[in-house]
């Protein structure tokens, strides 16, 4: 199916790895002009956990490609934590990186969707935003709180043309759980633990980086022209509908 991408310019933040080096590679391959980030590489490297950084990487990106068609705000990351032992160091850090880096690109990113009346942003979020996760009690409010985020941007620019999304994934088999020291290790034998989180989803297994990057890149089409302020999920199942 074409997406409808052809030359449209958009930014995948946290783009060197895992979800968003997937979604940027589809993206490529519908024609869209990616702009991929992180903080070790990417076309423009950044820590987009830092004040300013988020901002200037969407400046970077319209100074050379004219203009920012979609935002893809994926960058973020936890480790495994008892709430008990979270300094406030802990939540200020935790709120930098997993909300903070969202709201400054798209606050930047407003103005030339708004001029132009058209632009989509596709939100990152996470399972643990709806079911919380107590292994990762930060990153679960953060992500919640970029639920409430991506719904107040769809009702408050929606008559700009521009839509605002999210997806929550669940565990995705990336370099976040597998690599040594990643998210598996941190709660006991690797193996073990993969094979556990896999049996805990309906669908017995971790998601694939590309089986979340399709759901982003739907998003960011115009395919999905009458969709704004939705939550998707893309968990295998992990947290049930509410009738």
């Amino acid at each position: 199916m074409d997406l409808g991408l052809r030359d449209t310019v958009c930014l995948v933040t946290g783009s060197t790895g895992g979800i968003g080096l997937a979604t940027a590679g589809l993206l490529r391959a519908e024609g869209a002009v990616v702009v991929t980030t992180g903080r070790s590489g990417g076309d423009v490297r950044a820590d987009l956990s830092r004040p300013g950084e988020p901002e200037r990487v969407v400046a970077e990106t319209i100074e050379r490609h004219g203009r920012l068609d979609v935002l893809v705000n994926n960058v973020g990351g936890t480790d495994i934590r008892k709430l008990e032992e979270l300094t406030d160091e802990d939540w200020q850090a935790s709120f930098e990186l997993n909300l903070m880096s969202a709201i400054r690109a798209t606050r930047a990113a407003l103005p030339g969707m708004r001029g132009r009346g058209s632009g989509t942003i596709v939100n990152v979020s996470s399972t643990a935003a709806k079911r919380p996760s107590t292994g990762m009690p930060d990153y679960s409010v953060m992500k919640a709180a970029m639920l409430s985020f991506s719904r107040l941007v769809a009702d408050l620019y929606a008559k700009d043309g521009i839509r605002c999304n999210a997806v929550t994934p669940g565990p995705t088999a990336t370099a976040t759980w597998l690599a040594d020291g990643g998210l598996a290790d941190q709660q006991g034998d690797r193996e073990e633990v993969l094979a556990r989180v896999g049996a805990g989803r309906p669908l017995g297994r971790l998601a694939e980086p590309g089986e979340i990057a399709a759901v982003v890149a739907f998003l960011c089409s115009p395919r999905a022209s009458y969709v704004t302020g939705a939550a998707w999920s893309a968990d295998g199942g992990t947290v049930p509908i509410i009738l």
